[in-house]
């Protein structure tokens, strides 16, 4: 067998010679078609693979032919019938509105956040908004991260405006401030027991008893002179962002009518608050509010003292507002005294002839140059809405005093007799004409006790 094996590979080394040593000998013709055909064909793809025989191929010795492993069966590929769920990024979101009292960090301190993520907030914050303006109904939002740190902190305050701060590779704080369409609302109430219950009955804002106490309490005594039966008709402002009302109705225009006398009171389109009475169409007397759309929160007389818990005499009227609010002086006259008295904190004191002054206490500040024996007219703005002094909150004690004696601010007519003449009558007359006339175009345009558009 061997013989055979040495003849078969010198046989083909010679074969293998001629061709490196002879080159000439091959033939250098074109391939013929059907070699090429053969040439290019590839057998076609499995289309799964060959499972194993149970009995082996026999190969015969005598050809010393190893014998072939036949592949074995490869297991079946499983292809889920759908793609896994995305995994958002982990984050936590919590809101909720400011207490009483409350600081911008205790809130956030209940919200989780560390002490000096707490810090950075606020110092975020205080760039595009004074924290001391903070009040009960503000809501504020954080978004943090799985670590608990803060990723997005969202402040609401007054009149839709909101302060965002965002965190990460770089702080961004911007205060975002929608454009609200001013509509003016009209309504008409008959009243039975009292304004407050006439103004709930057909939907009208509520408010508008406080304020009508505070501009006509002086003039009409709503306990003993409404009988029922009166007629009140009111034209209002209203701030909307789609459809949604923010901030506090402005009251344009009230009537009522008082047995034989019509009361009549336009405000201005200024928001400055000062506000003309007519009875039976003559000017009876202009009045400024001191804090413009402040919610009356005590009244004159005696009173559990809010601090000291005893029964004390409360020597003027308190109006709940904002810190920082502006405070406008209620009539023309003379600032007597600028500084500070006791437990009313930052005061300022005007004097309207020679025997009555009114007093603002607990302000947070006095304009620039404010100075004793400069005139005022009113409504200029003497001082901002504060808590120094003795004081729960932000709010302005406001008096008036006749010859050194406090006196019920609401039923005073000496400030009437300080705005005589204040105001030209024939613009009065105008404003008057102008106002009643915008009310009844209103109120004809639906024959509902309240309606609502733009004039």
């Amino acid at each position: 067998m061997r013989l055979r094996y040495w003849a078969a590979g010198a046989a083909a080394l010679g074969v293998s010679t001629g061709i490196l040593v002879y080159p000439t000998l091959v033939s250098t013709e074109s391939v013929p078609p059907a070699l090429t055909v053969i040439g290019d064909w590839a057998p076609a793809p499995i289309a799964s693979p060959p499972m194993a025989q149970d009995n082996p191929v026999e190969v015969s010795a005598e050809h010393d032919v190893a014998p072939v492993a036949m592949p074995l069966a490869l297991p079946e590929v499983l292809v889920a019938e759908t793609a896994p769920p995305e995994i958002a990024p982990s984050h936590a979101a919590w809101s909720r509105e400011i207490a009483a009292g409350e600081t911008l960090d205790a809130v956030l301190m209940d919200a989780g956040l560390k002490a000096a993520d707490r810090a950075e907030v606020a110092l975020a914050m205080g760039v595009e908004y004074d924290l001391r303006k903070l009040r009960p109904g503000h809501v504020v939002s954080v978004m943090t991260t799985d670590l608990g740190a803060p990723q997005r902190v969202t402040l609401e305050v007054d009149d839709g405006t909101r302060i965002e701060a965002t965190f990460g590779d770089r702080l961004a704080t911007r205060v975002v401030s929608p454009e609200p369409e001013v509509e003016i609302v009209a309504g008409q109430a008959e009243v039975v027991t009292s304004i407050s219950s006439a103004l709930a009955e057909t939907g009208i804002p509520a408010r508008f008893a406080v304020d009508l106490a505070q501009i006509l309490g002086g003039t009409v005594d709503f306990r003993r002179e409404l009988s029922g039966g009166e007629t009140l008709r009111l034209l209002w402002r209203e701030s909307r962002v789609e459809d949604a009302v923010i901030g506090e109705p402005r009251l344009a225009f009230a009537s009522l009518d008082v047995g034989d006398a019509l009361y009549e009171v336009v405000w201005p389109d200024d928001e400055s608050g000062r506000a003309t009475i007519y009875l039976d169409g003559e000017v009876l007397r202009v009045f400024a509010p001191p804090v413009q759309g402040a919610r009356l929160s005590s009244v004159f007389g005696k009173r559990t003292h809010p601090v000291y818990g005893n029964v004390r005499m409360h020597t003027g009227v308190d109006f709940a507002a904002a810190w920082g609010t502006p405070v406008n002086a209620t009539a023309p006259g003379r600032i007597a005294y600028v500084g500070w008295r006791g437990g009313y904190g930052r005061v300022v004191e005007i004097a309207h002839g020679s025997d009555t002054l009114t007093r603002y206490a607990h302000l947070s500040e006095v304009p620039d140059g404010l100075a004793r024996g400069q005139r005022v007219a009113a409504g200029d703005t003497i001082g901002l809405v504060g808590a120094t002094g003795t004081a729960t909150g932000p709010n302005l004690h406001y008096e008036v005093r006749v010859n050194g004696r406090p006196t019920d601010p609401l039923s005073d007519e000496r400030l009437a007799q300080a705005t005589d003449g204040a105001d030209d009558a024939g613009e009065a007359l105008t404003r008057l004409l102008s106002a009643r006339s915008r009310l009844e175009a209103r109120l004809l345009q639906q024959p509902e006790h309240v309606a609502t558009g733009s004039l």
